[in-house]
């Protein structure tokens, strides 16, 4: 766990003392990494750029060293509004309930196939994150991201993607829904939970 996430991870705890990010609420303190790391990549313009990692910790090795008062003091208010984030738009599903949401999952499982085949799939997922990022989505921003170009992999039923127009319409289209998507106040992130866990031991 590099400083930044410990950094960050007691930011959540202190904003959400039931969250055990060391622990069973792991998984929530990895996402919010990527999406604070996403989000300086859009700030600082290095979304799509080649080494933008190198880049971004240079930044932020920069920024640490020269104040740190003000970097912690940044956090705290980017994590209390990806908390908020996080609570509009992430949904439990527990056990095999039918719903719109397990048709949009089996909709991504059947899109699966096809995504694995994309070439530069991080890039291409890069651009969409930015968009979300610039639209004011800074939670899930990959999950969302990715979600987003399976989704129009089956709306448009793209089977071979040796042809690249194909590929690039379908990233125009996601690029398109990301503008939308401020407009819903809803969940964006479906997660399927075992009723098992819920069981008491």
């Amino acid at each position: 766990m590099d400083f930044i996430e410990m950094m960050l991870g007691e930011k959540l705890s202190d904003a959400e003392l039931s969250l055990d990010v060391i622990g069973s609420d792991r998984k929530v303190l990895q996402i919010a990494y990527r999406d604070f790391t996403n989000y300086l990549k859009v700030h600082w313009n290095l979304i799509g750029k080649e080494a933008n990692q190198c880049e971004m910790v240079k930044n932020l090795e920069k920024q640490i060293k020269e104040n740190l008062v003000e970097f912690e003091e940044f956090l705290t208010i980017w994590t209390n509004i990806w908390l908020r984030k996080w609570k509009e738009r992430v949904k439990l599903l527990i056990g095999n309930q039918k719903s719109v949401e397990s048709q949009v999952f089996d909709e991504l499982k059947s899109a699966e196939p096809y995504w694995r085949k994309i070439g530069q799939k991080q890039e291409v997922t890069e651009l969409v994150v930015g968009a979300l990022v610039k639209n004011g989505e800074i939670c899930g921003t990959e999950i969302v991201a990715e979600s987003l170009l399976k989704m129009e992999l089956c709306a448009k039923h793209v089977q071979k993607l040796d042809d690249k127009e194909r590929v690039l319409n379908i990233v125009n289209s996601a690029l398109q829904k990301t503008r939308r998507i401020p407009q819903n106040n809803g969940p964006l992130i479906f997660v399927k939970i075992d009723k098992g866990y819920y069981k008491s031991e």
